[in-house]
């Protein structure tokens, strides 16, 4: 293929329509100023987006605009060309036909570009047009790192050799401790579990080897497996990161610690234990630039996302989202508190630890080693006039009764509790001592949620239902289990192979009516239990589930995997 021509851009989309001659003269006058280059001038003002551009210089160089969402590239054919190079030419090597390489450009008529590929490659180039968005996006995804991982872990491994590890070495204050082959591999553990969205990092010592997984939407996946004489060293430059005792090897230590990763700010939480074989660390990754979702983001059906805004928008009274480990309570609690917070309203909160900071909040952490307890605190916050309160966690029958207590006081009380459903919340109360009558005036509502896993959008396809599979559509679904059309995720590059890419939320709510007060009221908890089986109708945490399987977001699989965490 012939080296591509040079294109006045600007005079190519005035052309074309896309642009007028003044939008032209300002974008011009800002690349004056800023050095930066047109066409991002030209999207980033709003005069044209990325596709219409990318469009455009298709048409005119007569060679194919690839939509890089629905493409799957080839990995062998990705790494002819590395990733250095890759991000610095915004080039991509996507497919080959006839003994050519197809290679995407954002800039096609680059002719320095296009030049160097062919040298780097050593083979015949056909262009296409892609947009940067997309390529700075399938590049983060599809240049993974796990190889360099294990080299830099073997690199460890060999400077280490049978030699026991200094403490001194490893404190980061030595010339070129930088450079040192630990911090060489955590720094791209961190960077490759940003790029997959890992929430969290486990770094696992066995017999024979240290394991490294990544919780991926959920999921634990084996990132990579090295020498187990490098546990010892990761650890201990783990402990010093996040100012943990280095000497104490023989008890569960929790801190956490700040990482700079790609621009990105993301707070580390770190909890390190001793096991058989070594201390096992894990990590939670809570990326504060990615910002916190709001209630009307969270796919939370309209009848509950409804009645969930009327009982926080309560002056008093309580609100509790329960729900295991991991299935996003926080998150919801904190999209509520973002809801509510305004300058007329003093919002205070109790948590062990503070996972995301919120503007214009009073956010306290519980530390429990200088008797600065839940119980603490609380009493404390009380006292210094909130509006809104929320208590991370309702971990015993004192913490419950006190936010209870505020709630019937005139207070706003929002909280989490372990509990499988909502029905069972107000018996977990009653179960922690908490009197009957201080669960029925307090408590105003219940949200129960699970997350479920998303299908990827690259790689759907219609499934049909297993016998089994079947059957528990059924429950829910009865004779209208033949009337939807089910999907799987086959697996590709977008989704590491999953099939799943992101996390939605099911839910089921629950209001303290009238009838309700006076059953919990009753003795016999069964009175309770039927009463809530009568308001909630069928709406319950599986039947959502089932809802995301027939819009076609979810699989029945996940569905199931998900039912089990609350069916008995």
């Amino acid at each position: 293929m012939a080296r591509p021509e040079k294109i006045r851009l600007g005079d190519l989309l005035i052309a074309q329509g896309l642009l007028t001659g003044e939008q032209l003269k300002m974008a011009l006058d800002e690349q004056k100023r800023s050095g930066r280059k047109l066409g991002r001038i030209f999207v980033d003002s709003g005069y044209v987006t990325e596709e219409e551009i990318s469009k455009a210089l298709a048409g005119q160089l007569r060679i194919p605009f690839i939509d890089l969402k629905q493409f799957n590239p080839r990995p062998e054919l990705i790494k002819l060309l590395p990733e250095a190079q890759a991000r610095r030419f915004r080039a991509l090597v996507l497919d080959e036909a006839e003994g050519r390489l197809r290679v995407g450009f954002t800039d096609p008529t680059d002719l320095a570009a296009y030049d160097e590929i062919v040298r780097i490659v050593r083979r015949d180039i056909e262009q296409a047009v892609v947009t940067e968005s997309q390529l700075l996006a399938t590049i983060d995804r599809v240049y993974r790192r796990t190889e360099e991982i294990s080299g830099l872990a073997k690199e460890l491994t060999a400077e280490l050799g049978d030699v026991p590890v200094e403490f001194g070495d490893l404190l980061g204050l030595a010339p070129g401790a930088e450079d040192a082959p630990v911090v060489k591999l955590l720094q791209t553990v961190f960077e490759e579990a940003l790029r997959t969205r890992a929430s969290d990092i486990h770094i696992e010592p066995q017999e024979r080897a240290l394991r490294i997984r990544f919780r991926i939407d959920g999921v634990l996946h084996v990132q990579t497996e090295a020498d187990a004489k490098i546990a010892t060293a990761v650890a201990l430059r783990l402990k010093l990161m996040s100012g943990l005792d280095i000497s104490e090897k023989r008890l569960p230590q929790d801190g956490r610690f700040n990482v700079k990763i790609r621009n990105a700010s993301v707070d580390v939480r770190i909890s390190t234990m001793p096991t058989q074989y070594g201390e096992s660390v894990v990590m939670r990754l809570l990326n504060q630039n990615s910002g916190l979702l709001g209630l009307d983001r969270m796919n939370i059906p309209p009848r509950v996302l409804e009645r969930l805004r009327h009982a926080i928008r309560r002056p008093s009274g309580m609100v509790l989202v329960t729900g295991p480990t991991g299935s996003g309570k926080t998150t919801t609690l904190y999209a509520a508190l973002t809801e509510l917070n305004s300058p007329e309203k003093k919002i205070i909160t109790v948590e062990d630890p503070v996972e995301y900071r919120l503007p214009g909040i009073n956010q306290v952490q519980v530390h429990e080693k200088i008797d600065l307890s839940f119980e603490r605190v609380l009493r404390a916050a009380l006292r210094q006039d909130p509006d809104v309160v929320l208590v991370g966690e309702m971990r015993d029958q004192t913490t419950a009764e006190i936010g209870m207590r505020a709630s019937i006081t005139g207070h706003m009380v929002l909280s989490t509790l372990h509990t499988n459903d909502v029905i069972s919340t107000p018996i977990r109360l009653l179960d922690m001592g908490v009197p009957r009558y201080m669960v029925a005036l307090s408590l105003q509502m219940v949200l129960a949620q699970r997350l479920v896993r998303v299908l990827c959008e690259n790689c759907g396809e219609p499934h049909a239902p297993t016998p089994n599979e079947h059957e528990w559509l059924r429950y829910e679904l009865a004779d209208k289990v033949d009337g939807y059309t089910y999907r799987r995720g086959r697996g590709c590059a977008h989704c590491n192979g999953t099939g799943y890419q992101g996390r939605t939320g099911v839910y089921e709510i629950l209001e303290m009516t009238n009838e309700l007060v006076e059953a919990i009221n009753h003795e016999d908890t069964g009175v309770f239990v039927q009463a809530a089986r009568r308001q909630m109708a069928g709406q319950t945490l599986r039947r959502d589930a089932v809802r995301l399987v027939v819009q076609g977001k979810t699989t029945i699989d996940e569905a199931m995997r998900i039912s089990n965490q609350f069916e008995e």
